[in-house]
């Protein structure tokens, strides 16, 4: 674990944890930029040369949007098809390019999911090590959990109900059906101003800068979750710099020290 910034003391006790889900606690999704970086150069260069530019620039856009809701990456794409002129028979309509980058993704994720549910394979190997025993911690020491996504809603709850980890969440909101609105906001909003809970009685887990920064400016604590999916464990460099980048309070690669971060952050007491 590396602390980046320290707590102060005298601080409330944490009331709610929030976590994002993708990267943070499921690999389910692991590898979604392989799909979303080609399809946005498939679709930006049409019939016409790919040069490194375009590739370079589609990569440094999913590196920078990780988080943010599917849709508005999605924006982005048609945007750029439109700006590029490269491809003028392709649709301008972000929700189309929405349907197929999900209809790509599920081809996978939905083999994954049946593996799981015909019991050929443990959901263990689709979860972060250690984020199942913090989660039970949490919900020992009487935190609300809550998830926030960027992935559509029937999708996460389908796959935190096929991992076993629906049971630890208080609620968990994913991105609305045809609509273009930010559920990590919400969420966050939702605890600061519906709960009544101050900044830094709320948690805020996740491996993209955009929970990192929205929890910042809600003044919540923010943990940096510099995941690395293939492995399930360790730090990933890249994920690492973004969240520094980022402002989070601190950084972990998974929950293995969970007895040092669940101290560090005053759910447990220090034998001290």
């Amino acid at each position: 674990m590396e602390i980046l910034k320290p707590l102060q003391s005298g601080r409330p006790a944490i009331k709610a944890a929030l976590f994002d889900f993708d990267g943070t606690l499921s690999t389910l999704r692991n590898g979604w930029e392989e799909i979303m970086e080609p399809m946005m150069i498939e679709f930006i260069a049409g019939e016409t040369e790919i040069d490194e530019t375009l590739i370079e620039k589609v990569k440094d856009y999913v590196d920078q949007s990780t988080g943010i809701q599917t849709y508005y990456q999605m924006e982005w794409l048609a945007e750029e098809v439109k700006k590029a002129g490269r491809n003028p028979c392709a649709s301008t309509d972000p929700w189309w390019y929405k349907d197929e980058y999900n209809r790509r993704l599920m081809e996978r994720v939905s083999r994954l999911r049946e593996e799981i549910l015909s019991g050929k394979t443990p959901a263990s190997n689709y979860l972060m090590e250690g984020g199942e025993k913090l989660l039970q911690a949490l919900k020992d020491k009487g935190v609300a959990i809550y998830v926030a996504s960027g992935t559509d809603h029937e999708d996460v709850n389908e796959e935190a109900r096929i991992l076993g980890l629906d049971k630890y969440f208080t609620e968990i909101v994913g991105a609305p059906s045809r609509k273009a609105s930010c559920s990590k906001e919400a969420v966050i909003q939702k605890l600061i101003s519906d709960y009544k809970l101050q900044g830094q009685e709320v948690v805020v887990f996740g491996d993209g800068k955009v929970e990192i920064r929205l929890g910042n400016e809600a003044k919540a604590i923010t943990i940096g979750v510099a995941s690395d999916e293939a492995r399930r464990h360790g730090v990933n460099p890249v994920k690492r710099e973004r969240l520094v980048n980022a402002g989070a309070y601190a950084i972990i690669g998974d929950f293995i020290e969970l007895d040092v971060l669940l101290t560090w952050l005053g759910i447990v007491k220090s034998e001290k």
